[in-house]
């Protein structure tokens, strides 16, 4: 029985994120999907509680502007915390953060147009093998632990 020789994605890499040259497991190592969806169901949370506390409760059930607060909301914490932090408030208190590839600092233009991608849904759902989105890939960065 013949063997198909080429080698699979598993075969070229040990661990997601050995190609990126990130170590297996602790501090630099890629975000579980665990911690980057409670991190962003956090963000969201907050969000959400700023716009209404901002603006009350029409963002939640309302129409026109009031309905884009929660988003707008979400959109500029996530901007001026990964531009401060390297990582938004969810991140932070999962211990996670978003990391150039290169080891610079994220920088504003780069938080700005990976945060902008976020928030259009698509980019951040379309995931390559090292559990990097469009987003990720378009401004060249990675979700890494932080512990």
């Amino acid at each position: 029985m013949a063997t198909d020789a080429t080698p699979s994605r598993s075969d070229d890499a040990g661990y997601p994120g050995e190609a990126l040259g990130l170590p297996a497991a602790g501090r630099n190592s890629l975000a579980s999907w665990r911690s980057r969806i409670t991190a962003l169901i956090l963000d969201w949370a907050a969000s959400m509680a700023i716009a209404v506390a901002m603006f009350g409760s029409t963002v939640l059930t309302g129409n026109g502007w009031q309905s884009w607060m929660i988003l707008t909301v979400f959109f500029v914490e996530s901007v001026a915390l990964s531009t401060l932090s390297g990582g938004t408030l969810g991140q932070l208190l999962c211990r996670i953060g978003v990391a150039r590839l290169d080891h610079q600092p994220l920088g504003f233009l780069r938080s700005l147009v990976r945060t902008a991608l976020v928030c259009l849904a698509l980019p951040a759902l379309v995931i390559g093998p090292d559990r990097r989105g469009l987003h990720d890939l378009a401004v060249g960065t990675v979700v890494i632990n932080r512990r």
